[in-house]
């Protein structure tokens, strides 16, 4: 096995967290999570990923279909591109002075 991972069934494999490699390995195949298993007994042989990994293709070889979708779906552990608003942007009203007046400003009375 090489060390691309282009050709891997889901992208950015090695930067998913074990939750979301859960949810995308029920859309593949046992071919294509046999060959994800093997990238990861290769490379990382994190126990938890593989835990999962084996999991599911236990319950593949038990009769599990898989569940349709697409390994590259939705992404909601990638950040999104920012809005452009700046943090701290508000409507809120300008700092008004306090009604006895300022102390620095000369033209207000002082009591």
């Amino acid at each position: 096995m090489t060390d691309d991972r282009s050709h891997l069934a889901v992208p950015d494999y090695d930067h998913l967290p074990t939750a979301a490699l859960a949810d995308r390995a029920r859309t593949l195949d046992a071919a294509q999570l046999a060959q994800i298993i093997a990238y990861e007994e290769a490379h990382g042989a994190r126990e938890p990923v593989l835990t999962v990994l084996r999991q599911r293709a236990s319950q593949l070889d038990a009769g599990a279909q898989p569940s349709g979708g697409d390994p590259a779906g939705l992404q909601p552990e990638a950040a999104g591109a920012p809005s452009g608003e700046k943090v701290g942007d508000t409507d809120a009203p300008p700092v008004n002075p306090p009604s006895h007046g300022v102390p620095t400003n000369p033209t207000q009375p002082r009591g």
